[in-house]
C-alpha cells in the first residue's frame, strides 16, 4: 500500500483537492486483510509472470470440491472504503485465464463492498457487488434495510458489456453512497460508461464502515451448486485503488 497522495486539479476553473485513499500494485502486502474460506482450496498469490503494469499482480484461484458444502472466497480487503454520505471512486484491472469457460447462469464475483454488523441478521453484509455471469458483466445496488425480512431491495444490473478471456479489463466505479434518492452509481468498463444511474439509493439505511474487496468469489458454487465443465478457475488483478477523484481510481493515471 502506498501513502496517500494529495494533488490539485482544475475542475471548471476551481482548484480541487484530491486524495488517493488506497493503492496497491498487485501485491499481497499492504492490505487490511485477506480471506480464503477454510476447506475450499482457494489460493491468493503474488505473481510476476502475468501482470498488467509494473512487476507484480495478484492471482486468485478456486478448485471445486464436491465434498465441500461451504463458500468459495479468495479475496483481499481494503478497509474504510466508504460510509454513508461519501462520494468515492474505485478502480482495478482484472484478467480471466485464457481457457475460462463462460458457463451460462454461473456467477463469479470479482469485487464487493461489505460491512460488519455484529449481532444482527447479517453479520457481514455485502452491498454493491461486481460479477461475471456467463460472459456478461453485472453489478448491483443494495438499499433499504439491513435485514432481508425488512424492506431490503437489490437492483441487479446487466451492464451489457462482454468479458473476454485472457484479456485485461479495466473497471472504474463512482458512487455517491446514500440510502435515499440523493445517491448515484456509475461504472466504466474499458473506458466506456456502462452504468449511469442517478437519483437512486446506493446503500442501506443502517450506517457502517464498508470494506472494498477484490478477488475470486465463486458464489455460484456455494453449498455445492456447481455447474459446467471447468472446476478450476483463475483470475488475476492489478492496480487496485480508490480515492476522491477519477484519477485516484484509474490505473492508467497513478
Amino acid at each position: 500500500m502506498h501513502l496517500p497522495r494529495v494533488f490539485l486539479s482544475a475542475l471548471a476553473g476551481t482548484a480541487v483537492q484530491a486524495t488517493q485513499l488506497f493503492g496497491n500494485h498487485g501485491t499481497t502486502s499492504g492490505w487490511y486483510d485477506s480471506y480464503i474460506d477454510s476447506g475450499c482450496g482457494g489460493t491468493i498469490d503474488q505473481v510476476t509472470n502475468i501482470v498488467k503494469e509494473g512487476t507484480t499482480a495478484l492471482k486468485m484461484t478456486h478448485t471445486y470440491n464436491s465434498n465441500y458444502n461451504g463458500l468459495y472466497h479468495a479475496e483481499v480487503h481494503a478497509a474504510n472504503a466508504y460510509v454513508q454520505g461519501q462520494t468515492r471512486f474505485y478502480g482495478f484491472w482484472f484478467r480471466l485465464s485464457e481457457s475460462w469457460e463462460f458457463t451460462p447462469n454461473q456467477g463469479y464475483n470479482i469485487a464487493q463492498f461489505i460491512a460488519n454488523f455484529p449481532g444482527t441478521c447479517d453479520v457481514w453484509m455485502p452491498s454493491t457487488m461486481v460479477w461475471i455471469n456467463g460472459n456478461q458483466l453485472w453489478t448491483r445496488r443494495k438499499y433499504g434495510s439491513l435485514c432481508p425480512s425488512g424492506n431490503q431491495h437489490e437492483a441487479n444490473i446487466n451492464t451489457g458489456k462482454t468479458v473476454t478471456a485472457g484479456v485485461w479489463h479495466k473497471i472504474i466505479i463512482q458512487a455517491k453512497w446514500e440510502s435515499d434518492n440523493d445517491g448515484y452509481f456509475k461504472l466504466w468498463y474499458d473506458g466506456d460508461i456502462a452504468v449511469n444511474q442517478t437519483s437512486v439509493p446506493t446503500t442501506i439505511q443502517e450506517n457502517g464502515a464498508f470494506q472494498f474487496r477484490v478477488g475470486l468469489y465463486a458464489n455460484s458454487w456455494n453449498n455445492g451448486n456447481y455447474a459446467g465443465n471447468q472446476p478450476f478457475r483463475q483470475i488475476w488483478f492489478d492496480e487496485i485503488g480508490f480515492g476522491t477523484t477519477f484519477a485516484d481510481a484509474d490505473p492508467d493515471q497513478w
